[in-house]
Protein backbone atom coordinates (compact mmCIF):
# COMPACT_ATOMS: atom_id res chain seq x y z
CA UNK A 1 0.00 0.00 0.00
CA UNK A 2 1.18 3.29 -0.90
CA UNK A 3 -0.68 5.22 1.99
CA UNK A 4 1.09 7.82 3.77
CA UNK A 5 0.66 8.29 7.15
CA UNK A 6 0.31 12.44 8.17
CA UNK A 7 1.17 14.66 10.65
CA UNK A 8 2.43 11.75 13.10
CA UNK A 9 3.87 13.16 16.27
CA UNK A 10 4.19 9.30 17.90
CA UNK A 11 3.97 5.44 17.12
CA UNK A 12 2.92 3.32 19.49
CA UNK A 13 2.34 -0.26 19.45
CA UNK A 14 0.95 -3.50 20.55
CA UNK A 15 3.53 -5.81 21.99
CA UNK A 16 3.39 -9.89 21.39
CA UNK A 17 3.54 -10.22 17.56
CA UNK A 18 4.26 -6.76 16.65
CA UNK A 19 6.87 -5.13 18.94
CA UNK A 20 8.48 -7.76 20.53
CA UNK A 21 8.82 -11.99 19.38
CA UNK A 22 7.48 -13.59 22.62
CA UNK A 23 6.55 -16.58 21.26
CA UNK A 24 9.48 -18.63 22.55
CA UNK A 25 8.43 -17.39 26.32
CA UNK A 26 5.10 -18.26 25.70
CA UNK A 27 5.54 -21.91 24.28
CA UNK A 28 7.85 -22.74 27.05
CA UNK A 29 5.78 -22.09 29.37
CA UNK A 30 2.79 -23.97 27.74
CA UNK A 31 5.48 -26.90 27.53
CA UNK A 32 6.09 -26.97 31.28
CA UNK A 33 2.28 -26.91 31.99
CA UNK A 34 1.65 -29.26 29.47
CA UNK A 35 4.85 -32.06 30.48
CA UNK A 36 3.82 -31.47 34.47
CA UNK A 37 0.35 -33.18 33.14
CA UNK A 38 1.71 -35.95 30.89
CA UNK A 39 0.63 -34.65 28.05
CA UNK A 40 2.10 -33.85 24.40
CA UNK A 41 4.66 -30.94 24.63
CA UNK A 42 4.00 -28.82 21.28
CA UNK A 43 6.56 -27.33 18.83
CA UNK A 44 7.19 -23.84 18.46
CA UNK A 45 5.94 -23.36 15.09
CA UNK A 46 3.07 -25.10 15.63
CA UNK A 47 2.04 -22.50 18.16
CA UNK A 48 2.91 -19.48 17.02
CA UNK A 49 0.18 -18.17 15.18
CA UNK A 50 -1.63 -18.24 18.84
CA UNK A 51 0.70 -16.14 20.81
CA UNK A 52 -1.20 -13.08 20.29
CA UNK A 53 -4.32 -14.49 21.16
CA UNK A 54 -3.58 -15.17 25.18
CA UNK A 55 -2.65 -18.05 27.22
CA UNK A 56 -6.12 -19.87 27.08
CA UNK A 57 -5.84 -19.65 23.21
CA UNK A 58 -2.48 -21.37 23.28
CA UNK A 59 -3.82 -23.90 25.62
CA UNK A 60 -6.93 -24.48 23.11
CA UNK A 61 -4.89 -24.79 20.07
CA UNK A 62 -2.27 -27.21 21.66
CA UNK A 63 -5.29 -29.24 23.80
CA UNK A 64 -8.47 -28.60 21.90
CA UNK A 65 -10.24 -32.39 23.13
CA UNK A 66 -10.04 -31.40 26.84
CA UNK A 67 -12.28 -29.82 28.69
CA UNK A 68 -12.75 -26.65 29.79
CA UNK A 69 -11.68 -27.09 33.64
CA UNK A 70 -8.39 -29.02 32.24
CA UNK A 71 -8.19 -26.41 29.81
CA UNK A 72 -8.82 -23.82 32.53
CA UNK A 73 -6.18 -25.15 35.04
CA UNK A 74 -3.75 -26.15 32.61
CA UNK A 75 -3.87 -21.90 31.48
CA UNK A 76 -2.92 -21.06 35.11
CA UNK A 77 0.03 -23.41 35.12
CA UNK A 78 1.25 -21.70 31.91
CA UNK A 79 0.48 -18.22 33.53
CA UNK A 80 2.69 -19.52 36.41
CA UNK A 81 5.37 -20.65 34.29
CA UNK A 82 4.95 -17.52 31.99
CA UNK A 83 6.19 -15.72 35.08
CA UNK A 84 9.41 -18.03 35.44
CA UNK A 85 10.59 -17.81 31.43
CA UNK A 86 8.88 -14.19 30.87
CA UNK A 87 11.85 -12.76 28.94
CA UNK A 88 14.28 -15.56 28.75
CA UNK A 89 13.98 -16.15 24.99
CA UNK A 90 12.23 -13.30 23.94
CA UNK A 91 13.60 -10.54 21.40
CA UNK A 92 12.34 -7.64 19.13
CA UNK A 93 11.35 -8.54 15.61
CA UNK A 94 14.06 -7.61 13.35
CA UNK A 95 14.20 -3.60 12.45
CA UNK A 96 12.10 -2.99 15.54
CA UNK A 97 15.34 -1.17 17.48
CA UNK A 98 16.50 0.54 14.62
CA UNK A 99 12.81 1.75 14.23
CA UNK A 100 12.89 2.87 17.67
CA UNK A 101 16.18 4.94 17.76
CA UNK A 102 14.95 6.43 14.92
CA UNK A 103 11.46 7.44 15.56
CA UNK A 104 12.93 9.05 18.59
CA UNK A 105 15.51 10.62 16.86
CA UNK A 106 13.06 12.35 14.91
CA UNK A 107 11.04 13.31 18.01
CA UNK A 108 8.02 11.63 17.45
CA UNK A 109 6.97 9.61 20.43
CA UNK A 110 6.85 5.78 20.87
CA UNK A 111 4.99 3.41 23.18
CA UNK A 112 3.21 0.36 24.04
CA UNK A 113 -0.35 -0.29 24.31
CA UNK A 114 -0.88 -4.23 24.71
CA UNK A 115 -3.62 -6.69 26.29
CA UNK A 116 -0.97 -8.66 28.28
CA UNK A 117 -1.77 -8.14 31.94
CA UNK A 118 0.75 -5.56 33.56
CA UNK A 119 2.83 -7.77 35.57
CA UNK A 120 3.87 -9.80 32.54
CA UNK A 121 4.62 -6.34 30.31
CA UNK A 122 7.03 -4.29 32.94
CA UNK A 123 9.12 -7.06 33.59
CA UNK A 124 9.60 -7.65 29.60
CA UNK A 125 9.94 -4.54 28.63
CA UNK A 126 12.30 -4.12 31.54
CA UNK A 127 14.33 -7.49 30.27
CA UNK A 128 14.69 -5.84 26.81
CA UNK A 129 15.98 -2.54 27.96
CA UNK A 130 13.04 -0.78 26.56
CA UNK A 131 11.14 0.74 29.40
CA UNK A 132 13.12 4.18 29.61
CA UNK A 133 12.58 4.57 26.11
CA UNK A 134 8.31 4.65 25.99
CA UNK A 135 6.08 7.67 26.75
CA UNK A 136 3.28 5.07 27.91
CA UNK A 137 2.96 1.37 28.79
CA UNK A 138 -0.68 0.80 28.31
CA UNK A 139 -1.38 -3.22 29.78
CA UNK A 140 -4.66 -5.33 29.17
CA UNK A 141 -5.26 -4.30 32.49
CA UNK A 142 -4.44 -0.64 33.19
CA UNK A 143 -8.39 0.47 32.08
CA UNK A 144 -10.86 -1.48 33.05
CA UNK A 145 -11.71 -2.50 29.53
CA UNK A 146 -8.84 -3.51 27.31
CA UNK A 147 -8.59 -3.12 23.16
CA UNK A 148 -10.88 -3.35 20.95
CA UNK A 149 -11.98 -0.77 23.66
CA UNK A 150 -10.59 2.49 23.19
CA UNK A 151 -10.06 3.10 26.63
CA UNK A 152 -6.69 1.72 26.47
CA UNK A 153 -6.08 3.87 23.61
CA UNK A 154 -7.35 6.87 24.92
CA UNK A 155 -5.30 6.68 28.14
CA UNK A 156 -1.91 5.79 26.06
CA UNK A 157 -2.91 9.06 24.00
CA UNK A 158 -3.43 11.07 27.00
CA UNK A 159 -0.12 9.96 28.53
CA UNK A 160 2.32 10.58 25.44
CA UNK A 161 0.63 13.92 25.51
CA UNK A 162 -0.39 13.72 21.77
CA UNK A 163 -3.42 13.79 19.84
CA UNK A 164 -5.33 10.40 18.74
CA UNK A 165 -5.20 11.86 14.74
CA UNK A 166 -1.22 12.56 15.36
CA UNK A 167 -0.57 9.01 16.45
CA UNK A 168 0.22 5.22 14.39
CA UNK A 169 -1.01 2.59 15.95
CA UNK A 170 0.69 -0.93 14.34
CA UNK A 171 -0.58 -4.27 15.76
CA UNK A 172 -0.63 -7.64 14.33
CA UNK A 173 -4.33 -8.88 15.52
CA UNK A 174 -7.78 -7.33 14.35
CA UNK A 175 -8.65 -5.95 17.58
CA UNK A 176 -5.71 -3.88 17.10
CA UNK A 177 -6.98 -2.19 14.40
CA UNK A 178 -10.61 -2.03 15.53
CA UNK A 179 -9.53 -0.46 18.46
CA UNK A 180 -7.38 2.23 16.76
CA UNK A 181 -9.94 2.97 14.20
CA UNK A 182 -12.35 3.63 16.85
CA UNK A 183 -10.36 6.03 18.85
CA UNK A 184 -9.59 7.97 15.70
CA UNK A 185 -5.88 6.60 15.32
CA UNK A 186 -3.76 5.46 12.38
CA UNK A 187 -3.98 2.07 12.35
CA UNK A 188 -0.94 0.12 10.75
CA UNK A 189 -1.11 -3.48 9.76
CA UNK A 190 2.34 -5.49 10.93
CA UNK A 191 2.20 -8.32 8.71
CA UNK A 192 5.31 -9.59 10.73
CA UNK A 193 3.23 -10.54 13.24
CA UNK A 194 1.02 -13.86 14.40
CA UNK A 195 -1.09 -13.52 11.35
CA UNK A 196 -2.68 -16.94 10.92
CA UNK A 197 -4.10 -18.83 7.83
CA UNK A 198 -7.47 -17.74 8.78
CA UNK A 199 -6.57 -14.33 9.62
CA UNK A 200 -7.85 -11.75 6.85
CA UNK A 201 -5.70 -8.59 7.29
CA UNK A 202 -6.70 -7.25 3.98
CA UNK A 203 -10.34 -6.60 5.29
CA UNK A 204 -8.93 -4.91 8.75
CA UNK A 205 -9.55 -1.34 8.92
CA UNK A 206 -6.13 -0.36 8.53
CA UNK A 207 -4.34 2.96 6.71
CA UNK A 208 -1.26 0.40 5.86
CA UNK A 209 -0.16 -3.01 5.94
CA UNK A 210 4.15 -3.36 6.27
CA UNK A 211 6.02 -6.47 5.82
CA UNK A 212 8.59 -5.46 7.80
CA UNK A 213 9.20 -2.65 10.75
CA UNK A 214 11.38 -0.05 9.34
CA UNK A 215 9.38 0.38 5.70
CA UNK A 216 6.76 2.42 8.05
CA UNK A 217 9.48 5.31 8.01
CA UNK A 218 8.99 5.06 3.87
CA UNK A 219 5.21 6.07 4.97
CA UNK A 220 6.12 8.74 7.03
CA UNK A 221 4.96 12.18 6.16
Amino acid sequence: MSAQLIGIKAVLFDLDGTLVDTAPDLVAALNLALKEHGLEEQSLESMREQASHGSLALVKAAQPKLDEDTQSLLQQRLLHWYSEVNGKQASLFDGIGQLLDELILRDIKVGVITNKPARYTRPLLDALGLTNKLSCIISGDTCTRSKPDVAPMYLGAMQSGIAVDAIAYLGDAERDLLAAKAAGMQGVTALWGYISATDDPGIWPAVLQLVSPLSLLDHLK
